[in-house]
């Protein structure tokens, strides 16, 4: 039978298939706004810059994107958020002093794109060798004279610990290294310029081989600090340690959102439409996922991931739960929608930080949406924290 196309219950009518367009431009729009955030890397082969890339960006550098390389010991390895230009240490027997061969690297790094510009370096060193030489020295002004800040990374630190007060030691030699580092002379006892910004212990892994290491959360705190104030955001996404950092990034998005969802219901909506709402929550759903640095679209299919929009956007939730809330009734007003916004952004940022970290397998996640997806509890409760704030969110 025909349906009555004069019909007043939209109950009947089929719901249209759900776009992830907005999702995924978006996404698109975020990355390309966050930009990408370069780091140089200059030691020698084998002083674990590899690991120190795996351990604070969760990347193999291997699989960062292709390897381009540049010139005879320089490499640049990127994907959309993160590029690592390796530079390895001077090298012994060339013509060129340390410095005149590093500032031929950075004159290079220097003419490509904007994008691939250096923001921040780390200079590393191992820890072992309890001594920076002369070249590592001259290298170090040569950076510091190019206007780059500089961080001077000692790596595969050997850690000891207090069996009884649980604190962390190192060795004496290293130590000495370290207090010569921080106020520096030569041989005759006169001062000595070492322009760096800071030095940081670290090690990827303990003495056996396990762990996750030590000093890396001062690692990345004192990159964002270094780092020109527009890159900052493109570090805190290409980064793995700081999950507080992404937050701070993805609830303002939620409240735009919410903000939005709530405009768009001021005059209220029948509960059946709700997925009216979806484009405003799966645009929010996108940017976040570009905050998490998740490439959704070559993770899941187009079906998957529309699918995933409609089970996180509320349409189930509006034709079931929805007539349980307070005040909603057959209409989606401001209140309702802004809450089911801010609940859709925080499940989904839940999710996200899932995968982010590993913990949820990307195949798994059309399987466990429902343990993140808002209920009308979640509506409700958002609904008493705004209306207590005198938020945005209130009815018309």
């Amino acid at each position: 039978m025909t349906p009555d196309p004069t019909a007043k219950s939209n109950e009947s009518t089929p719901t249209p298939p759900l776009d992830e367009k907005p999702f995924l431009d978006a996404r698109a729009e975020a990355k390309s706004r966050y930009g990408r955030f370069n780091l140089a890397i200059i030691g020698n082969s084998g002083v674990g810059k590899s690991s120190l890339v795996n351990a604070v960006f969760g990347r193999d550098w291997a699989k960062v994107g292709t390897g381009l390389p540049v010139t005879r010991g320089v490499q640049y390895y990127h994907d959309e958020s993160l590029g690592i230009w390796d530079v390895e240490g001077f090298e012994i027997g060339s013509m060129l002093s340390p410095a005149e061969q590093l500032r031929g690297h950075l004159k290079i790094i220097s003419e490509r794109p904007a994008n691939e510009q250096i923001s921040v370096v780390w200079y590393c060193v191992n820890a072992s060798s309890a001594r920076l030489q002369q070249p590592e020295i001259d290298m170090i002004r040569e950076l510091d004279a190019q206007g780059l800040p500089v961080v001077l990374v000692l790596t595969k630190v050997d850690w000891t610990k207090n069996p009884i007060t649980g604190k962390r030691d190192v060795a004496h030699a290293l130590k000495e290294f370290v207090e010569w580092l921080e106020e520096p002379v030569d041989e005759r006892g006169e001062p000595l310029a070492i322009p760096y910004e800071r030095v940081i212990l670290t090690s990827t892994t303990d003495r056996h081989g396990k762990g996750k290491g030590h000093g890396l959360g001062e690692l990345v705190a004192e990159t964002l600090a270094l780092s020109p104030e527009n890159d900052q955001d493109a570090f805190r996404i290409a980064q793995r340690l700081n999950l507080p950092w992404k937050r701070e990034l993805a609830r303002p998005v939620i409240t735009a959102a919410a903000t939005a969802a709530a405009a768009a219901a001021a005059v209220p909506i029948p509960v059946a439409d709700a997925v009216a709402l979806a484009p405003i929550q799966l645009g929010m759903m996108g940017r976040i996922a570009a905050i998490y640095d998740l490439e959704m679209k070559t993770m899941m299919s187009a079906g998957a991931l529309a699918q995933l929009g409609v089970q996180f956007t509320g349409q189930a939730l509006a034709r079931s739960a929805f007539k349980l809330i307070p005040g909603a009734g057959s209409f989606i007003g401001a209140s309702v929608a802004f809450a089911l916004t801010v609940a859709t952004g925080e499940g989904w940022m839940r999710l996200c930080e899932q995968v982010h970290t590993g913990k949820l397998d990307i195949g798994k996640v059309t399987e466990s949406w429902g343990d993140y997806a808002p209920g009308f509890l979640d509506i409700i409760r958002k609904m008493t924290i705004e209306k207590a704030a005198g938020g945005a969110g209130g009815d018309r």
